[in-house]
């Protein structure tokens, strides 16, 4: 018997036979990986003791879920996603000095090649749904004005639906647009005031939500890539911290640093000024952009 082979599997000893199997792997990382999961996911099967049954139908869940991933559909991620495992690599992988902006996951409904806007532009195309402004500052650490970053930013309209999920209905591209600063660091553009909408839940992952007692619900958010020469690119959103689903979203996504204060404004010289019949919603948030690594 080679050193790594730790001879005859026993429950008492599983992990340590297992993981000796790997010992020669080509990869160290792989191999450091594979020894961490296989000793957790013992050490799970060991406290929850699953019957056969049971085992063979977490098999089946998989799965059915592998079964409906495709090239516009991932429900893996989904999955990932409704566990916190996507919000806990991004926070991992995203961890910003004090005073920067903090990050949240990117979603499924980015359209890379967006168009570019005049600050300031509309990006609701199609006239439907509650006017908004949206502005702020694009700021370093110090506070000093981020000239020349780039903002492309995107959200749901008032249905809680993105263009690419409506084609036919809405316009290509309605409510996406990218931006640049000038020398304030200043941005500002009009919009719709986003709504909740929920995640796919027609497939394996909505039916593990149903069985949780749980909903398949984000609250109403706009999404921000925002980049600048010497500074971490920076994905997040911000979220209406009055949304009935501000508490529950469904992907964990929302920080408590991300909520924005959503103002019903009724101020009839600016919204002539703005362009808009009547009432709208204010929405001003400044993004705090970390320094390059290295």
């Amino acid at each position: 018997m080679d050193a790594h082979e730790r001879g005859y599997f026993t429950e008492e000893d599983s992990v340590a036979v297992v993981t000796g199997r790997n010992a020669n792997a080509k990869d160290e990382r792989l191999r450091e990986v594979m020894e961490v999961i296989t000793r957790k996911l013992h050490e799970a099967v060991k406290e929850i003791e699953p019957t056969e049954a049971e085992w063979f139908e977490a098999i089946q869940f998989l799965t059915k879920t592998g079964h409906l991933c495709n090239d516009w559909r991932q429900e893996f991620i989904l999955l990932s996603d409704v566990l916190g495992v996507s919000m806990l690599v991004d926070a991992i992988n995203n961890r910003k000095p004090s005073g920067a902006s903090e990050s949240t996951v990117l979603g499924p409904f980015h359209v890379a090649d967006a168009p570019v806007r005049e600050m300031g532009a509309n990006i609701c195309l199609d006239a439907k749904g509650e006017n908004m402004v949206v502005h702020g500052r694009i700021l370093d650490t110090d506070g000093k004005p981020i000239e020349g970053a780039v903002i492309d930013v995107w959200q749901a309209n008032d249905e809680g639906f993105y263009d690419v999920q409506q084609k036919g209905i809405q316009p290509d591209f309605n409510l996406r647009g990218v931006f640049r600063t000038g020398a304030d660091g200043s941005y500002w553009f009009k919009a719709v005031k986003p709504k909740f909408y929920p995640i796919p839940d027609d497939g394996t992952v909505g039916k593990l939500l149903g069985a949780l007692g749980r909903h398949p619900y984000r609250p109403a958010h706009l999404h921000y890539i925002i980049k600048a020469d010497g500074f971490e690119t920076l994905t997040t959103h911000i979220f209406d911290p009055d949304d009935p689903y501000i508490n529950s979203d469904a992907v964990f996504g929302v920080k408590q640093s991300l909520l924005a204060e959503f103002k019903r404004t009724s101020d009839p010289e600016r919204a002539r000024e703005l362009e808009f019949a009547g009432d709208f919603w204010d929405v001003e948030h400044d993004f705090v952009l970390a320094p390059a690594k290295g």
